[in-house]
C-alpha cells in the first residue's frame, strides 16, 4: 500500500489502536491529538492513551465476554493489549494497569514507529476528501467537532447517554414476573412485568431516595432532558412519581390473578435470543453497589438478580450508529470518513480499542480494492460489529451505548444447561471463528 496516507483524530485508546494497525498494513498515519495544548477535564496525562477513569480493563477470564475480547484482540497483534500486559499490576483475574506506564509505553511505541507521524493539535473540522480519515474523538469530543460530526449524521447525535441496567434473563425469578405487553400491543407478551404492591412500591421509593449516588464531576451540568431522567430525580418529584412514570401498571394486568399491580418494573429484552432484559426507564446515578442492594432487596422478583451492565447518566457523545454508518463502518453522508471508539456507541476500554481495530481492517480493505470483511458474528470483535450495526438488537430498539456482553452475540446452537456451560460454548465457537477470518 506505498503511497496510501490516513489521518486519525484522536490518540485516544481506539485512535492509538487503529493507528498501530493501519501502519502494520504498511499506510502512512497522521495522528492528530489535542493534548497537551488542549485537554478536557477529565484528561491528566499528555501521553496517548490516556485512562481517564478505573485503572482496569476488566475480567482477563476468556469465559467472560470482554475477556474473550481480551484473548482476541491478543491474537490480532493489539498494540492495546500488549501494552496492558506490559504494565499490568496485580488485581485478581482483572487485567488493570499502572496508566502512566501504559500510556508512556502507547505514546513510546506509536511515536516510534516509522510510518506514523503524530501532531499535538485540536482538530476543528472534519477532513475533506478524497483521502480516508478516521474520526475516533471519544465521548468528550469538543464542541467544534462535535457541531461538525452531527452535521456529516444529519443531527444523529447525541450528547447524553441514558443507560438501564441489564439482567441476565435466567437470574429472574419467573414465578413472580409475568409475560405481557403494554394493552397487549405487539405479540402481548413481549416484556416481563415484575408487579409491586402499595408496600412494596412504598419501600423501593424509601430506599431509592436514602441510597448513595454518585456525585457528578466538576465539569458535569446536573442538567438531564426529560425523556432520561435518573430515576432517583423522578422520585424527588413525588411519591408517586414513578408510578405515572416507568413504573405505571395500566394496561398491564397480571393474567395470572386478573388484576392491576400497584406498579410495575417492566423488563424489555436486550437480545432477540432473550438471553437478557433491560429495566426499562431505570437509569439511575445510584452507586453500582447500592444499585445491586436496593435493585435486589425491593424490586420483587430481582432477588438473584445477575446483572450484566448496571445503569449511568453521564454526559457523552456518540452516533446513532446503525442509522448512519455503512457497513464498513464509514459515514453513509461521507464516505470517506470512518468512526470508531466510543463515538460509535460502544462503552469501555477494551471496546474502544476493538473499534479502532476493526477500522483499520475496514479502511486496509478500502485502500486495497476488496470488499470489506467484518468480524465473523460469533466473535467477540464480532459481537460489538453486531451492536454497531443494528444486527444484535430487535426492530424498534433505541440505540444506547454498551459493552460487550453475551447477550450481543447470535444464540447458540443446540442446548446448553447453566451458564457455564453457555460461557463455554461460546468461547469454542469465537475461538474456531476468529481463527477461520485470520
Amino acid at each position: 500500500m506505498s503511497g496510501a496516507k490516513v489521518t486519525i483524530i484522536g490518540g485516544g485508546l481506539a485512535g492509538s489502536e487503529a493507528a498501530w494497525q493501519l501502519a502494520r498494513g504498511g499506510v502512512e498515519v497522521e495522528l492528530l491529538e489535542m493534548k497537551p495544548a488542549r485537554r478536557t477535564p477529565a484528561q491528566r496525562l499528555d501521553g496517548l492513551a490516556e485512562l481517564v477513569c478505573s485503572n482496569s480493563l476488566r475480567s482477563d477470564n476468556p469465559m467472560n465476554a470482554v475477556g474473550l475480547l481480551h484473548e482476541e484482540l491478543r491474537r490480532l497483534g493489539s498494540l492495546i493489549l500488549a501494552c496492558a500486559d506490559e504494565t499490568r499490576v496485580p488485581a485478581g483475574d482483572a487485567l488493570a494497569v499502572d496508566r502512566r506506564r501504559f500510556s508512556a509505553a502507547v505514546t513510546a511505541r506509536l511515536e516510534g514507529h516509522p510510518r506514523i507521524s503524530s501532531r499535538r493539535q485540536e482538530a476543528v473540522a472534519l477532513p475533506p476528501p478524497p483521502g480516508p480519515a478516521v474520526v475516533a474523538t471519544g465521548p468528550l469530543t469538543s464542541d467544534p467537532l462535535a457541531a461538525e460530526i452531527a452535521q456529516a449524521c444529519g443531527g444523529r447525535l447525541a450528547f447524553y447517554d441514558a443507560i438501564a441496567p441489564i439482567v441476565e434473563a435466567d437470574s429472574v425469578d419467573r414465578e413472580v414476573a409475568y409475560a405481557r405487553s403494554r394493552y397487549g400491543k405487539g405479540t402481548g407478551d413481549d416484556y416481563l412485568n415484575l408487579p409491586m404492591t402499595e408496600g412494596d412500591y412504598r419501600a423501593f421509593v424509601e430506599a431509592l431516595l436514602g441510597a448513595e449516588k454518585v456525585p457528578a464531576h466538576d465539569f458535569e451540568e446536573p442538567r438531564y432532558f426529560e425523556g432520561c431522567l435518573p430515576i432517583e430525580i423522578m422520585a424527588e418529584r413525588g411519591a408517586d412519581a414513578l408510578r405515572y412514570g416507568p413504573m405505571k401498571p395500566v394496561g398491564l394486568e397480571d393474567p395470572r390473578t386478573g388484576r392491576r399491580p400497584h406498579a410495575v418494573v417492566q423488563l424489555r429484552r436486550e437480545d432477540a435470543a432473550g438471553t437478557a432484559f433491560n429495566l426499562v426507564g431505570f437509569q439511575t446515578r445510584l452507586t453500582w453497589p447500592e444499585q445491586r442492594r436496593v435493585f435486589r432487596e425491593r424490586i420483587p422478583g430481582l432477588r438473584d438478580a445477575e446483572f450484566l451492565r448496571l445503569g449511568q447518566v453521564h454526559r457523552n457523545t456518540f452516533v446513532d450508529a446503525p442509522r448512519v454508518l455503512a457497513p464498513d463502518l464509514s459515514l453513509r453522508e461521507r464516505p470517506h470518513l470512518f468512526l470508531a471508539g466510543q463515538i460509535t456507541g460502544v462503552e469501555g476500554y477494551v471496546e474502544s480499542a476493538a473499534g479502532g481495530l476493526i477500522v483499520a481492517r475496514s479502511v486496509l480493505d478500502r485502500l486495497a480494492g476488496r470488499p470489506f470483511r467484518p468480524p465473523p458474528p460469533g466473535t467477540a470483535l464480532g459481537a460489538l460489529y453486531r451492536h454497531v450495526t443494528g444486527a444484535a438488537h430487535p426492530d424498534g430498539y433505541e440505540y444506547q451505548p454498551t459493552n460487550v456482553v453475551f447477550a450481543l452475540f447470535p444464540p447458540l446452537p443446540g442446548r446448553h444447561r447453566g451458564k457455564e456451560a453457555r460461557k463455554a460454548a461460546h468461547a469454542e465457537r469465537a475461538r474456531r471463528e476468529i481463527r477461520e477470518w485470520m
